[in-house]
């Protein structure tokens, strides 16, 4: 049986979309998907999308979001 470092060290060298297959499988081991919560945020990612497109909402540009995070958790 394979050690942990060595089960990571062969799993660093798979390409880069078999990687991600592993991380997905592994993250879903610790964090079961729930379907109920999947289903309501696929309902609010979809109004939000409505709203978009109909111009109730304006889009922040990330750069902005993201500085705003850092603000408000490097105090």
């Amino acid at each position: 049986m394979l050690t942990t470092e060595e089960l990571i060290d062969q799993a660093a060298s798979l390409p880069i979309e078999e990687r991600a297959v592993i991380i997905d499988s592994l993250l879903k081991t610790i964090n079961p998907m729930d379907y109920i919560v999947d289903r309501k945020w696929l309902e609010i990612a979809k109004r939000r999308v409505q709203e978009f497109r109909a111009g109730v909402v304006k889009p922040i540009p990330g750069e902005e979001v993201f500085q705003k995070v850092k603000d408000r958790f490097s105090k």
